[in-house]
Order: structure tokens, then C-alpha cells, then sequence
């Protein structure tokens, strides 16, 4: 009598390994972060968990209420690790406008996304939660202008500053560029082009 085959056993499905708390908490501010936007701190937690495609309990196992959501996820708006990213993403071969024209795009995209989140949470928004990340207010800038130095590190030779002061000089002008009735802000190539040319047009003698 011929023994009867054996048919072959799956393989056994291995289970996705967990998050870390770190992860858990960094998934959910990110899933939070357009909620806030839309809704401000009249955002649920039903909702957000929802959106990270969790259960609202899940929420809780990592922040201890809504209210320590909220500065997690004003913390994550004011740090500067995006900002910096993409100041470290752009290509120093560029000419020098075409450069500064990119980082003053990505930090007006920053502050715009800050700003959307402040403006959205009200009073939630109008405290800063002391630290981001490790860093203060301070030490989150010194990032931003120590980035681009580093986009104006080519040009060193021919720069009247250190580049470092130049760096700063190019984050005042950009957020504090003065608004005017009736006048457009300035583009962000147009920014470049007066920071590094001055007020006169190229055709003034």
C-alpha cells in the first residue's frame, strides 16, 4: 500500500515586528499634524487614531492625555530637522541665487506648515513647549543658518562676511521681509535676487 503524500506545509507567516513607543508616538504626531490644521485643538483623539488606522486606546499607551499630544505635535512643527534636511539636499554645484532661491522656498514652506499649526491651535500654539527635541528656540535656528552657510561655503572667498553671518543675515531678511499695502511679498527669487544684487534693477545706472 503506497503511503499517502504529504502535502506541503506553509511556511509559517512571520508577524511585522512592533514599533517602539519612539516610533509609536513619531506616527502618530505625523498622522495628527493635517487634523490640526484642519480642525485645531477641537481635533478628537477618535479622529486622529483613526487616521493613523489605530485604535484610540493606542493613543494613550504613548501620551498621557490629548493635552501632551497637542505640544508633541507643536514641538514636531517648530523643530527644524525637515528644514535642515532639505537645505542639505540642495545641490552646491548650483549657482548661488539658484541656491539660496531653493532654501528660501524650503523655509517659507517651513514656516508656512508652523505657522498653519500655531494659527490653527490658538492659545495651545501661543506657548513654546520649552524644548524641541533636545534643542531650544536658539539652538534650532543656529541649525537652520549652520545649513546654510554650509549652501554658501563655495563662495566664501568672495563674500564680504564669514559666511555664518551672511547666513544670518539672509534668515532675517527672509522672515522679517516688511509687508507693504498693495505690494506683493516679495518670490522667493526675487528675495535672492535683492539680497544679493541690492535694490537696483539691472538697468539703473
Amino acid at each position: 500500500m503506497t503511503a499517502a503524500k504529504k502535502e506541503p506545509t506553509a511556511p509559517a507567516r512571520r508577524r511585522a515586528p512592533g514599533m517602539s513607543p519612539e516610533q509609536r508616538r513619531a506616527m502618530i504626531i505625523q498622522a495628527a499634524l493635517p487634523l490640526l490644521t484642519e480642525y485645531g485643538s477641537a481635533v478628537t483623539t477618535a479622529k486622529i487614531a483613526r487616521a493613523a488606522g489605530i485604535g484610540e486606546g493606542t493613543i494613550f499607551r504613548v501620551f498621557s492625555d490629548k493635552e501632551e499630544l497637542l505640544q508633541a505635535c507643536v514641538a514636531e512643527a517648530l523643530s527644524p530637522d525637515h528644514a535642515v534636511r532639505e537645505l542639505d539636499a540642495i545641490d552646491v554645484f548650483q549657482p548661488l541665487p539658484d541656491r539660496l532661491a531653493e532654501a528660501a522656498e524650503a523655509l517659507q514652506a517651513h514656516m508656512d506648515r508652523l505657522g498653519a499649526i500655531m494659527g490653527s491651535l490658538g492659545h495651545h500654539g501661543g506657548k513654546h513647549p520649552g524644548t524641541v527635541r533636545g534643542a531650544g528656540r536658539e539652538e534650532s535656528t543656529s541649525r537652520v543658518r549652520a545649513a546654510l552657510a554650509d549652501l554658501l561655503e563655495p563662495e566664501k572667498d568672495a563674500l564680504r562676511r564669514p559666511p555664518e553671518q551672511i547666513a544670518a543675515l539672509f534668515v532675517g531678511l527672509l522672515f522679517t521681509q516688511p509687508r507693504t499695502d498693495g505690494e506683493p511679498d516679495l518670490s522667493p527669487r526675487e528675495l535672492v535676487e535683492v539680497f544679493l544684487g541690492g535694490a537696483l534693477t539691472g538697468s539703473a545706472s
